[in-house]
């Protein structure tokens, strides 16, 4: 059997979640390289090197872009075409229309990192990106969703596997969050104006903003953890009935916590406080997640000795938790006094992002790329092991430097002395943040060698001989 045809499997499409699965971890590098650069940026400005196209305000976005939609969404779209195969036992019904999804994805994430660091921008968070790029998104969107649930349609299975609920729910939500927001009125190829004016203008960008994580940064991945956790701990699910409660009280709740970004603005109150109150009771279909994938361990809590792939995914569960916890908290108005504005948020992102979108994502990837290539398993497992330190570590410096200096700075902005005027400068707050900034590149740089030591561990799995790698693994 040729090399090319021991990737191939007889009965799924594995070439467009392969090609996914190795563009995750490409532009993961790329992204996290970025954001390593503008963390930098920010402890020394020099960094710079007065370019306006290596600007922070140009970068930032490039980064988030990045991270998000080309790291998060090629993963995204790598689990969900292999999961939905699998569980549905039926090939994507059309390997056309996968090649269209992957290449069109692709075209998104190039226009945007050449727009971007250009200033081609609609200044709204998590959707810079210009129209003629959005037209694009979408196309590529339907096309997607047509293949997910065109597949869902000729499953040979009655049943639809729950991370397929999550998946679907990501899928169509997105589709609705990214057409209302991003409605514009174009003025030239690269500028256009936001359809909605003022207070409503914000209220729609939170709306989608929120929901960009609520969908596309957890339930997406959601889906993620209730096919791979299981899978790689070879235990059922702890409780499918929990992960239905946990899938329609998510989607019900999240939709409306985004107002608790513009807590204290010329918001109605009364939408805040909504906001507030919705985030709040998001903590429980959270933790009923988190619970239900820990607990999935049952029995096999010893895995976790021998097995990083398996600590890749438990401790993205636990990153997930603290992040859910917090979120909540920090919608409270009177947290959100000390907290909004300052570090503390990024730090919040972060324990988010690098926790548990981005470890959830890497232990999925490491479990895939051994079946996608035909490979009894992966290159070196010790690789995989130090990968997990290097993340753990990287992300718990990020964050703790974010949440002390959020907490100081908070502080050192509403300090005023006896005659009412301010205790301390903003300038003064800038200068005593800056060791938590250097301890923040630290992190990060720590973060990101470890997916330079995964790509190295991934081309010497794809290399390997057939002798070592032996027969095609079962999914």
């Amino acid at each position: 059997m040729t090399q090319h045809a021991s990737l191939e499997h007889p009965a799924y499409n594995y070439q467009v979640v392969r090609q996914f699965a190795v563009m995750t971890v490409v532009w993961g590098i790329v992204g996290m390289l970025v954001g390593v650069l503008i963390a930098a940026q920010l402890a020394w400005p020099a960094l710079n090197f007065d370019l306006p196209w290596l600007h922070f305000g140009r970068l930032r976005p490039l980064h988030t872009n990045a991270v998000i939609f080309a790291f998060g969404g090629c993963a995204l779209f790598a689990t969900s075409l292999y999961v939905v195969q699998r569980t549905c036992q039926a090939r994507l019904i059309s390997d056309a229309l996968a090649q269209i999804v992957f290449w069109g994805w692709q075209l998104v994430i190039l226009a945007a990192a050449i727009s971007l660091p250009m200033g081609w921008t609609s200044g709204k968070e998590y959707a810079e990106l210009e129209w003629p790029i959005d037209i694009l998104i979408t196309i590529v969107w339907v096309s997607y969703a047509i293949l997910f649930f065109g597949t869902i349609m000729k499953r040979k299975t009655s049943h639809i596997y729950v991370a397929n609920w999550f998946f679907g729910a990501f899928i169509i939500t997105v589709a609705v969050l990214h057409l209302v927001n991003s409605a514009a009125m174009p003025v030239s190829l690269t500028k256009s104006y936001s359809a909605y004016a003022g207070t409503i203008d914000a209220m729609v960008q939170w709306w989608y903003g929120h929901n960009a994580v609520g969908f596309f940064l957890t339930a997406g991945f959601l889906g993620i953890m209730y096919y791979f956790v299981p899978k790689q701990a070879e235990r059922p699910v702890y409780s499918y009935r929990l992960s239905i409660v946990h899938f329609w009280a998510l989607i019900a709740i999240y939709m409306w916590a985004g107002p608790h970004h513009l807590h204290y603005t010329a918001l109605p109150d009364w939408a805040q406080s909504l906001g507030m109150v919705m985030s709040l009771m998001l903590l429980a279909p959270s933790w009923g997640g988190m619970i239900n994938g820990i607990m999935t361990l049952s029995g096999a809590w010893h895995k976790l000795r021998s097995d990083p792939i398996l600590r890749f995914l438990v401790v993205s569960l636990s990153f997930y938790g603290m992040s859910t916890f917090e979120g909540p908290m920090m919608s409270i108005k009177t947290v959100n006094a000390l907290s909004h504005y300052t570090d503390w948020t990024i730090g919040h992102v972060h324990s988010g992002a690098l926790g548990w979108v981005a470890m959830v994502s890497i232990g999925a990837i490491y479990h895939l790329i051994p079946i996608l290539f035909g490979k009894a398993r992966m290159y070196s497992l010790d690789m995989i092991n130090a990968h997990f330190w290097m993340s753990t570590i990287g992300t718990v410096l990020y964050i703790a430097s974010m949440w002390v200096n959020g907490l100081m700075q908070g502080l050192m902005w509403r300090a005023y002395n006896a005659d009412g005027t301010l205790t301390y400068s903003f300038a003064e707050s800038v200068a005593a943040s800056y060791p938590g900034y250097v301890v923040r590149v630290i992190g990060g740089a720590i973060f990101f060698a470890g997916m330079l030591l995964m790509a190295w561990n991934i081309w010497k799995t794809a290399k390997m001989p057939a002798a070592q790698s032996g027969k095609e693994v079962a999914a």
